[in-house]
This record gives C-alpha cells, structure tokens and sequence, in this order.
C-alpha cells in the first residue's frame, strides 16, 4: 500500500519550512499538498509533489468535495501544522465520508514523529 503524505499549505508562509522538511526528509510513495493557487505559485517544494487546488473562500462542503475526488488509495500521513482550520476539517470529513484512517505526522525537536 502506498504512503501518502498529505498536508494543507496556508498564506502563513511561516509554517511551510515545517512542511518542507518533512518532505524533505521522509520518503512517501506519494506526496499531495491542498493548497489555494497563489501557494502553488509561491512554494516550492523539496521534492515532486501533486497539487489539490482549491478555493478557501468556497464553501466546506465544496473544498471537502474536491479533496475528497483527489484522494488517491494507500495510508495517510497528515501534516495539519499549516492552512486554516476549514482545510483541516474539510480533509479529516473527506476521510471520514469515505472510510479511511490516517495518522499524524509531525516534526519535533527530536525528529520527525507519528501519532
């Protein structure tokens, strides 16, 4: 089953090195970043991920829609250190409408962690 990391962008540019290193740092089978269009042409990430673009102003249930068509097959592992709290509850309720479980990813001052 294919690792899938999986995290939220935000405007806050302050938390995209956290991102960052984790990509940069773990290996993942696959690497999708949810993301408004000005991140995508801002950030740049450490190595080749895929993109789910949406719009933060839509409502929940059309960003929740949208991350939910994107999801490939194979075990989460979510970074919610950025984006806003509507992205986060959209992607946590795309996985619950379709059934599967993931675990959190984070970085510490020990290393990367999963919980």
């Amino acid at each position: 089953m294919d690792k899938v990391f999986i995290a939220s962008l935000g405007v806050g540019k302050g938390t995209w090195g956290h991102v960052a290193r984790i990509i940069s740092d773990q290996e993942f089978d696959k690497r999708l970043l949810i993301a408004t269009e000005w991140v995508k042409e801002n950030f740049v990430p450490p190595k080749e991920c895929e993109w789910i673009l949406i719009n933060n102003r839509a409502g929940f249930d059309v960003i929740k829609d949208e991350i939910k068509s994107k999801l490939p097959k194979g075990e989460f592992l979510v970074s919610l250190v950025s984006g806003s709290g509507k992205e986060h509850m959209a992607l946590i309720a795309a996985f619950r409408e379709i059934g599967v479980d993931y675990k959190l990813v984070t970085l510490t001052g020990d290393g990367v962690k999963y919980y």
